[in-house]
């Protein structure tokens, strides 16, 4: 049985309109994925500017921000001030007399009975993060949280001795389990070493794999699925799964 010549001539202009629409909506959506990054991350990097600036346009003398000469607002000006301040501020405390000063400040913050207990963790925080080399929140690994799951953490540190004197026997190391999507909010717990899996991925990749809810895989994936599943038979898991942090509560 054959359709007539006149039916195939009609359903050629509904073809035509579908193959158009596909065309259409692959080009919209290609042009998202590719504007969508740059866009976010110049509005990110221009709102960071502009906050710096307008932290530091009240300590600066209006003369000699360059919106008073140019026609348009230039940002950034106010971060390579701040930088400028700040590494001057650095090269300052270096010597002997800055020293000096930074002492005398800290002794009358330390006296105020509000702020000294908030200085305190402020700069401990500070000093952790920015001035010691160490390999805090830089390794990543697995840990069975909860039983029969397995959560991507963030391996910190170990614990002081006045914790680790009230831990159980062995060696423990402090980890950061995050949740999905926000990396910011979740778990900090210690483990023993032994239950701790170290990954060879990068913070960043892990990441982007627990914001993203698994669909961003880090480039590792094959090595990291090879350890979870030797994870899994050392442990006699059989059901155990690759989780990065939800569910965790």
């Amino acid at each position: 049985m054959t359709l007539a010549p006149n039916k195939i001539v009609e359903n050629e202009p509904a073809i035509s309109a579908r193959s158009l629409g596909v065309r259409v909506r692959t080009w919209f959506f290609t042009g998202l994925v590719i504007f969508g990054p740059v866009a976010v991350t110049l509005y990110i990097a221009w709102w960071a500017a502009d906050t710096v600036d307008n932290w530091v346009r009240p300590l600066v003398p209006a003369r000699y921000w360059p919106d008073s000469y140019l026609p348009v607002h230039v940002p950034g000006f106010g971060v390579v001030i701040a930088f400028i301040g700040l590494t001057l501020l650095g090269f300052l405390t270096a010597n002997i007399a800055g020293r000096t000063l930074v002492r005398i400040s800290e002794r009358l913050l330390q006296r105020m009975p509000l702020v000294r207990g908030l200085y305190r963790s402020v700069k401990q925080i500070f000093e952790t993060v920015f001035t010691q080399g160490g390999s805090h929140f830089r390794r990543v690994g697995l840990v069975e949280f909860p039983k029969g799951c397995w959560s991507l953490v963030f391996i910190s540190a170990e614990p002081a001795q006045v914790i680790a004197g009230a831990l159980p026997a062995g060696e423990h190391i402090s980890v950061f389990l995050p949740c999905t999507p926000n990396p910011t909010t979740g778990f900090y717990f210690f483990a023993p070493v032994e239950d701790v899996i170290e990954l060879p991925i990068t913070p960043e990749d892990a990441a982007k794999l627990i914001m993203s809810a698994g669909l961003i895989q880090p480039e590792g994936q094959a090595r990291l699925t090879a350890m979870a599943k030797a994870a899994k038979e050392s442990r006699a898991a059989p059901h155990a799964v690759v989780t990065s942090g939800v569910g965790g509560e």
